[in-house]
């Protein structure tokens, strides 16, 4: 009697499947999976935020037959640093744009502006390491550790509400405003001097929120992404302001 064993097709095994799917899922993701790789550190990026990135030039997915946008580790790593040097160092998205422009060209770009690292094509885990730990959320121990401050002053800023811990926790911006403090404090200057930047912020967010505000109101979905990058451009067009008034009016010191 002939029995007639089943053929076993070695690329259809459930375990070799596995795998193959998985070095698919790591090659290529879809905006979804893109979005949880990114939540723990950037817990308010959207997929309208990526779409707008993308319409901005500063990072081009593949796309599938069907037309679908699929991301690899690289694209991952590169919004990683995107999202982060917008958001730690307040750069436009033009400034970031001309840099990951030439370092794609193959040419080796300056630092840019505020300490951020210089991105090579591939993020590598140095770089990744270095934004992951600027993200971080820090304790009270470590803040007094980064930026030197004591723990009256930290609490001195807490309470003329220049730092706001969450869950007893700092972000960048606390640190950046800390370290400011520190500073500032070697001139005589006390956190209680400093109640009139965070009032003159107020002022300046809200004349900000106003003029975004018809962005915010559109049905588009990429309409908070795009007040967000007009927010911010007015912003650092505010400050350069700022310190040009400044700057005019300590001249008159030297004459």
């Amino acid at each position: 009697m002939l029995v007639l064993l089943p053929m076993f097709n070695v690329a259809s095994s459930p375990r070799l499947e596995a795998v193959r799917h998985e070095g698919v899922r790591q090659a290529a993701l879809n905006i979804g999976e893109v979005l949880a790789e990114l939540k723990d550190e950037f817990p308010r990026v959207t997929a309208s935020k990526i779409r707008f990135l993308e319409d901005k030039g500063l990072i081009i997915p593949q796309r599938t037959s069907a037309g679908y946008r699929k991301y690899s580790a690289t694209d991952v790593s590169r919004l990683r640093f995107i999202l982060s040097v917008q958001r730690d160092q307040y750069l436009p998205l033009k400034v970031i744009k001309d840099h990951l422009d030439a370092v794609d060209r193959g040419e080796s770009p300056a630092a840019l502006p505020g300490g951020a690292p210089v991105a090579p094509v591939v993020v590598g885990k140095d770089l990744t390491e270095a934004v992951e730990n600027h993200s971080r959320f820090v304790s009270m121990a470590e803040l007094q550790g980064i930026t030197g401050a004591s723990e009256a002053l930290v609490h001195d800023l807490i309470k003329f509400g220049l730092i706001e811990p969450q869950g007893g926790l700092f972000d960048s911006n606390g640190i950046r405003i800390t370290k400011s403090a520190v500073q500032l404090s070697n001139h005589g200057i006390e956190p209680r001097h400093l109640r009139q930047f965070r009032t003159a912020a107020e002022r300046e967010f809200s004349l900000i929120e106003s003029i975004v505000g018809n962005e915010l109101r559109k049905p588009e979905v990429s309409a908070r992404a795009r007040a967000a990058e007009e927010a911010q451009e007015i912003s650092r067009q505010s400050l350069e302001l700022h310190e040009a008034l400044v700057q005019r009016a300590i001249s008159q010191i030297d004459r």
